[in-house]
């Protein structure tokens, strides 16, 4: 057994910022959304439905909610107008109160730790099928100082099918725990590569590239030795006998023991 520790030096974790938005209208190629300055996440959850049977409470049943939050920025990208309600019809004409089209978005939220500052680690966020509610629009006469006008959605979301799972339509991608390649294709995916344009990828495509890029596969021998394949940058050779695994399961207990896992 092993003693409960509190506040170990690299344990004490908080969340901070926003950063690396990105749109994506139509299932067309993704566009950055500069100006971003917060999403606000939201669930539809209550804490329950309470069951009661001759007076006394028998059942407590969850009550499983649905994504919903709010958009908050200086500014938008073009495309997100028609998401907006605004459709231009010509070249700098637009109507308001026009039907307002879906879309995706992904952005980046920092981990911060006592080590690291907030320079350590971060979560991808990736929202489906989101729709936009605008909020009322305060615009003022110019004075001696002048703030920027903050835009605000309302937002809630359709969640696409997902097969095995309960339908969600939003994602979360922490890199203390996924390896550096998978952060990596992932990224390749949601922000472009020189060759590539940035898509918005399903929760199928996340979960084959989870299982196929940097995957490490640790096999019994059945003799008291084991087999572990993985990529190069997880797997480091110490000398011609020794090695040492950097993943997310292999776990250090102590100098003579470990557990790892596929």
């Amino acid at each position: 057994m092993t003693k409960i520790i509190w506040d170990t030096v690299g344990s004490r974790f908080y969340e901070a910022g926003i950063d690396r938005a990105v749109l994506y209208v139509d299932g067309g190629s993704g566009v950055p959304w500069n100006g971003l300055t917060s999403v606000t996440e939201r669930s539809s959850e209550s804490s329950g439905k309470s069951l009661y049977l001759d007076g006394e409470k028998y059942l407590n049943l969850p009550v499983l909610g649905e994504f919903e939050g709010s958009i908050t920025a200086y500014t938008y990208p073009d495309e997100f107008s028609i998401c907006d309600g605004s459709l231009g019809i010509r070249s700098g004409l637009y109507l308001t109160h026009q039907r307002r089209k879906t879309f995706g978005l992904s952005y980046r939220s920092f981990i911060g730790d006592d080590i690291n500052g907030v320079d350590g680690h971060y979560k991808i966020h990736i929202i489906y099928e989101a729709l936009a509610s605008p909020s009322d629009t305060n615009r003022k006469s110019l004075g001696s100082s002048n703030d920027p006008v903050d835009f605000t959605w309302d937002i809630t979301a359709k969640a696409p099918l997902m097969d095995g799972y309960r339908r969600t339509a939003h994602v979360v991608i922490d890199s203390r725990y996924a390896h550096a390649d998978i952060v990596a294709a992932v990224e390749d995916i949601l922000y472009g590569t020189e060759i590539v344009s940035p898509v918005l990828p399903t929760l199928s495509d996340l979960i084959t590239i989870f299982d196929t890029v940097g995957a490490m596969t640790v096999t019994d021998n059945g003799d008291g030795s084991f087999t572990v394949v993985g990529p190069d940058s997880a797997i480091t050779m110490l000398d011609s006998t020794t090695f040492e695994i950097d993943w997310p399961t292999a776990i250090f207990i102590d100098s003579n023991t470990y557990t790892i896992s596929s």
